[in-house]
């Protein structure tokens, strides 16, 4: 009974049944494949597809695969898309594009039955690459799927951010310890200034202390210098003494 219920609250649309042959090498198997689709006037829809032998019993298993795989539909207070997107399944390409008030459903083949069981109303589409209804169909049913939630793109906006502050503190470190090296350069520039002064002193002081040593030997030649001089003046003495004498005498 709870099954029936759950069954009463959705609308089945059956989309296409073709008759499929299985060849093999002693014979063919003949069977037919139906594409249902289950849909809520709340949002929800999904497609089903199945093969059997019989017709009815091929649309009730397509019926109960729908049911398993149901998503929700994304729709605007215009009762359009949020934004554009583009599907490919196989050689069908499905082009949906949002839609002002006025404008109404303008698709065709089976993404137009698609879209009004998604209970769209104002709608752009486009179908290139093939007319098959089943390809169609489901790239449709796949880019509906496709579309991101508010609660996706807030997400990825915080990510984003905490990623801005997360370089931004690693800046400032970074900033930090560039500072700390450049203090520790100078530091390092100070001291190596210092030291060659220290060694100009000590030079300074080597010349000072030779300096004595040059003074003693310009001392030793002045007296040498000095010596001859008595001498001379020592010899001459005596002749003077014997001049006297004579003169004496």
């Amino acid at each position: 009974m709870e099954k029936d219920k759950t069954k009463k609250e959705f609308d089945e649309l059956l989309l296409e049944v073709r008759k499929v042959t299985r060849v093999t090498t002693w014979w063919r198997r003949m069977s037919f494949r139906a594409t249902v689709l289950v849909w809520n006037k709340k949002g929800k829809i999904w497609l089903g597809l199945s093969k059997w032998v019989d017709v009815t019993s091929a649309v009730k298993k397509a019926t109960n695969e729908a049911y398993k795989k149901m998503f929700i539909v994304p729709i605007t207070k215009d009762k359009t898309v949020p934004y554009s997107i583009t599907n490919k399944y196989k050689s069908c390409i499905v082009k949906v594009l949002p839609a002002t008030q006025g404008t109404w459903l303008k698709a065709g083949s089976s993404v137009r039955s698609v879209l009004e069981l998604a209970w769209y109303e104002n709608i752009l589409s486009k179908i290139v690459g093939s007319n098959n209804k089943l390809n169609n169909a489901i790239a449709c049913i796949n880019a509906l799927s496709m579309y991101k939630y508010a609660d996706h793109f807030t997400a990825i906006k915080e990510e984003k951010v905490e990623e801005k502050v997360e370089e931004k503190v690693e800046e400032a470190k970074g900033e930090t310890k560039n500072e700390k090296k450049v203090v520790e350069e100078v530091k390092e520039e100070k001291v190596e200034k210092k030291a060659p002064a220290k060694k100009a002193t000590t030079e300074k002081k080597a010349t000072a202390t030779k300096k004595p040593a040059v003074k003693k030997a310009e001392k030793e030649e002045k007296v040498e210098k000095k010596a001859p001089a008595k001498k001379a003046t020592a010899t001459k003495k005596p002749a003077a003494k014997k001049t006297t004498k004579k003169e004496e005498k």
